[in-house]
C-alpha cells in the first residue's frame, strides 16, 4: 500500500511540475522551449553536483586543518572537482547566481 502512495506522490508532483513548465512557457513554441528547459535542467543539475563536492572538500579539508584563504583556493580548483568526476562550475554560471540575474531581453547570456 505504502508503494501506490508513493508512486500517486510522485504523479501528482510530476503533473504540478507539468502545469508549472506549461505556465511559464507562455507563448514559446514547445519544440523551442524544450531547448530552454533541457539547458536550465542540466545547468541545475551539475551546480547542485558541484555544491556537494564542494561541502564534501570543504569538510576534508578542514579535517586536514586547512582553512582561510588556502581552503577558498582550494575549494574554487577545477582539479579538485574534475579529479571526481564532478563539472567545474564559474562562481558566475553556478545555480544561486543564475537565479538572481535580472531577467529580460538586456541580461547578459
Amino acid at each position: 500500500m505504502a508503494g501506490n502512495e508513493a508512486g500517486n506522490s510522485e504523479l501528482a508532483y510530476a503533473d504540478t511540475l507539468w502545469k508549472s513548465a506549461d505556465a511559464l512557457r507562455g507563448q514559446v513554441d514547445a519544440a523551442e522551449y524544450k531547448h530552454v528547459v533541457l539547458g536550465l535542467l542540466f545547468l541545475k543539475y551539475i551546480s547542485d553536483a558541484f555544491d556537494a563536492r564542494r561541502e564534501a572538500l570543504k569538510t576534508e579539508l578542514q579535517a586536514d586543518g586547512i582553512t582561510g584563504p588556502q581552503c577558498e583556493a582550494l575549494l574554487e580548483n577545477r582539479d579538485e572537482h574534475t579529479a571526481e568526476r564532478v563539472f567545474w562550475v564559474p562562481p558566475e554560471a553556478r545555480w544561486p547566481a543564475c537565479r538572481t540575474r535580472p531577467r529580460g531581453p538586456t541580461s547578459p547570456p
